[in-house]
């Protein structure tokens, strides 16, 4: 009898390393629902960016705005690094893996921070339709300084003090990590809110004068203050604190992607709808097709 059962229960190890290997990518670390949101949505948003990317190629070639293709092409550029990070999250808890993971969510973390420091950079100097090579120069050159310095110490304190600060697979408190991600947080909170209190004081006029701008400030200011929270508590090592953080990070890698493109770029395609069609009937009226209607 004791046989028959040793037999039995030699296989089971082996059938979860099997599990693990076909399975393992979704099921590790956070849990299976905590990656299909992560993965789902980012998937969603690559494939609606393929769907429009002819028409979105016509309307930026007649646009011909250097702002609009620049960020259009990062916008592409982020999604699928956003989208490796959220499907390789099993990364967090393979040995041998720590390496890759640190670099992916670096090069990840940092585009999407390049997109988020730029848009507001150029935003605040005004009309969003420029096509100036000159406001796109000077908006990068801003926006790669300051986000730069930040890889610069990211790297720094991942690579060369060995803090695992792109790793949550455990819950473990770590008073340097969370203590710089609430430096990180807190940053943005601050930038954010001073744009907003900017809205409302006498230099109300040197901001854009647009009512999606101000909406995106206010999403983005009551994001990062709750991310903010959530990094204060875990510095106190409540548990609520990992969970609520968790949330954030979803919101931002799953839906901040597509809230740009919803808030900024969609809207500039739909605009340059509008120009196509007068530029069409201009044409057509220059070449004749409207004089039969005055005969």
């Amino acid at each position: 009898m004791r046989e028959i059962v040793e037999v039995a229960e030699a296989p089971l190890p082996i059938l979860a390393v099997s599990d693990f290997k076909l399975s393992g990518w979704i099921s590790v670390c956070h849990g299976v629902w905590y990656n299909i949101a992560l993965t789902v949505p980012t998937a969603i948003f690559l494939v609606f960016l393929l769907y429009q990317s002819r028409k979105s190629y016509w309307k930026l070639s007649y646009g011909r705005s250097y702002i609009m293709i620049a960020y259009y092409g990062l916008l592409w550029l982020v999604s699928v690094l956003n989208f490796v990070w959220c499907i390789l999250q099993a990364w967090q808890c393979t040995p041998g893996k720590e390496f890759s993971w640190n670099i992916l969510s670096l090069l990840t973390t940092s585009g999407m921070l390049f997109l988020e420091v730029s848009l507001v950079a150029f935003l605040l100097q005004g009309n969003n339709h420029t096509s100036g090579l000159e406001t796109l120069t000077r908006t990068f050159v801003i926006s790669g300084i300051i986000v730069g310095v930040d890889i610069f110490l990211k790297t720094i304190y991942v690579f060369g003090f060995g803090v695992d600060l792109f790793i949550d697979s455990n819950e473990k408190t770590s008073l340097v990590k969370w203590g710089l991600w609430i430096v990180h947080k807190l940053l943005l909170t601050a930038t954010y809110g001073i744009i907003l209190l900017m809205h409302h004081s006498k230099w109300r006029e040197r901001l854009p004068a647009r009512p999606a701008f101000y909406k995106y400030i206010s999403m983005m200011f009551t994001f990062n203050a709750v991310a903010l929270f959530a990094c204060l508590l875990m510095q106190n090592g409540a548990d609520f604190g990992f969970w609520l953080y968790n949330v954030t990070v979803i919101c931002y890698h799953a839906f901040y992607l597509p809230f740009i493109y919803i808030t900024f770029l969609a809207d500039f395609f739909q605009e340059e709808d509008f120009h196509l069609e007068n530029a069409y009937y201009s044409e057509m009226k220059d070449a004749g097709f409207f004089d039969a209607d005055w005969g």
